[in-house]
């Protein structure tokens, strides 16, 4: 079988799964396993690299405003792979490639490969969505197999938990300028990690915010986890930033609880990896020692 996947989580969930050697094109983000960077790039950002959070925010509004897709497929590239199977997402048009952006490339091809669609919005669709991958490549068992430990890394946490005095209210900014607040899983997860999402909406897209409502949000733990951000990234938008006033009077500031993610690796993308991600934020609301993140995977902002 001969796989194109248009998503950094189902690339990373098919390797997972023993199929890497199956994988032949991937989008210029796909880069978990490392091996996954090997593969031929069918799928590309439009928007130039080096912009500010700001500019970038203004560029996908504008986009989208007009109708924009914000990927660009390389049909020529995809003729050459002659893909069996395409996956791709209908849950973000701004964070992967989506079913519409294939348009022009299929008319190039000798025959119409299957496509897979993916759309979570929950720990428990994505676990799904793993499952269902499993099914479509022939490998329903390591699939069981994966989803089952993903479900099972984060009810150990949940365990750890049960018994806390408290659940601080936690908030997650996926964006900084303008902030955004997380959505999806990512509450779910704070939920998971014994928090109380200050602002999130589980199963629920995350949304522009004006600062007034971050402002009273009261929240107790801030998570800097800006979208398609890596560590590095994350700790360098939070110390660029000029926030407004009030900022420093928030619980969390206040109390030097502010810490910066990988996103990217653990909350941004769909994908096995969300289950560290809880265990990253259990770290964070609850630093008892109990559970520890992985290197380069939160750090203490203030």
């Amino acid at each position: 079988m001969r796989i194109c996947s248009f998503l950094p989580s189902a690339t990373e969930i098919l390797f997972a799964l023993g199929a890497g050697n199956c994988v032949v094109g991937v989008t210029h983000e796909c880069d978990f396993p490392p091996e996954a960077a090997t593969k031929a790039v069918v799928v590309r950002a439009r928007l130039p690299k080096g912009l500010s959070s700001g500019e970038i925010d203004r560029r996908v509004t504008e986009s989208m405003a007009r109708g924009e897709s914000l990927y660009e497929v390389d049909a020529a590239a995809l003729a050459r792979l002659r893909p069996d199977l395409i996956i791709t997402q209908d849950l973000c048009r701004v964070c992967a490639a989506s079913p519409g952006d294939l348009g022009h490339a299929l008319t190039v091809l000798s025959s119409v490969p299957r496509t897979v669609t993916l759309n979570p919005r929950s720990l428990g669709e994505v676990w799904s969505d793993i499952r269902m991958l499993g099914g479509a490549i022939g490998r329903f068992q390591e699939a069981e197999r994966l989803a089952n430990e993903c479900r099972a890394r984060v009810e150990a946490v949940e365990r750890t938990v049960a018994r806390a005095s408290c659940r601080p209210r936690v908030l997650c900014l996926e964006w900084l300028d303008p902030p955004f607040i997380a959505g999806h899983w990512v509450p779910e997860m704070v939920v998971a990690a014994g928090g109380e999402d200050a602002l999130g909406k589980a199963g629920e897209p995350g949304y522009r915010a004006d600062w007034p409502t971050v402002l009273g949000s009261r929240a107790e733990v801030i998570v800097v986890m800006p979208c398609g951000f890596n560590f590095k990234e994350a700790v360098q938008e939070y110390r660029s930033m000029s926030f407004p006033d009030g900022w420093k009077e928030l619980p969390a500031t206040r109390n030097r609880r502010v810490y910066a993610v990988d996103a990217t690796s653990y909350f941004s993308r769909s994908g096995p990896r969300l289950a560290v991600g809880v265990e990253i934020l259990r770290a964070a609301i609850h630093p008892d020692g109990a559970v520890t993140a992985p290197p380069d995977a939160l750090r203490r902002l203030g």
